[in-house]
């Protein structure tokens, strides 16, 4: 008798693990055909998608793509929400709303919210749940509904080379400068000039950036040691195993 519950319960888990793995590849073919690139835009039509630009599926919820640019490279991650517009199916006129420059990456779970003009420089980096936009509540009538009133709206602009860590929220009227850093859980309102660090709730500048001095105050860090031109992924590949055998004693 225990003989058979084992050989039962060995089945089991033999089934389960061959379930597990046919589920895992049947996801990653599901992923891989919902993505949406310039050449399988799927349900999208965007006023321009880059060369090599991918959106992750599943994808956030995505209108007012007609008057979305999305520049070459760019990595849009899962559940991304990119809007133009307060709504779906309204006519925005001839401009484009919503730019991403080329290389721009949005981290799983962003909001990108454009009633009005965002761009978004290229080479900006997002980490996930990062939310952009140019629209904020209005409540001037204390008697009405604070939803119900109509809502402000300025542009948001954000130059390249930004990092915006995880978190963090750019608010309506926003205006970062050149490879600009933004402390996770940040939020940000107004102009932030080029080359500042930018950290609280609301943010102000905790780093900046000085031709003569570098960086004030200075880093509590060295700077990282960028690996040499010429060094193959194969050699970086053996000194990770020669840097394990050290580790451990060999």
């Amino acid at each position: 008798m225990p003989t058979n519950r084992n050989t039962f319960s060995s089945l089991a888990l033999l089934r389960r693990g061959l379930m597990s793995r046919a589920v895992h590849r049947v996801w990653a073919w599901v992923q891989e055909t919902g993505a949406v690139t310039a050449q399988h835009p799927g349900r999208l039509r965007f006023g321009r998608i880059g060369t090599g630009t991918r959106l992750a599926f599943p994808q956030g919820t995505v209108f007012g793509e007609p008057w979305i640019e999305l520049g070459d490279h760019c990595i849009i991650g899962e559940q991304v929400t990119l809007t133009a517009g307060l709504m779906p199916d309204l006519d925005l006129g001839a401009e484009t709303v919503l730019t991403l420059g080329n290389g721009v990456v949005l981290g799983r779970g962003s909001h990108v919210i454009a009633d009005t003009t965002v761009s978004i420089g290229s080479d900006t980096y997002c980490g996930p749940y990062v939310y952009i936009t140019s629209t904020n509540h209005s409540y001037d009538d204390p008697h009405e509904p604070v939803g119900k009133q109509w809502p402000r709206m300025e542009p948001v602009e954000i130059g390249p080379g930004c990092w915006i860590g995880t978190g963090a929220v750019i608010l309506p009227g926003a205006r970062l400068g050149r490879n600009v850093v933004v402390a996770a859980g940040a939020v940000v309102r107004g102009e932030v000039p080029d080359r500042a660090v930018v950290a609280g709730a609301p943010a102000r500048v905790v780093r900046s950036w000085d031709a003569e001095k570098g960086w004030q105050p200075p880093l509590r860090t060295p700077a990282p040691v960028p690996i040499p031109d010429g060094v193959t992924s194969e050699q970086l590949a053996a000194v990770a195993v020669l840097l394990e055998d050290v580790t451990d004693g060999g």
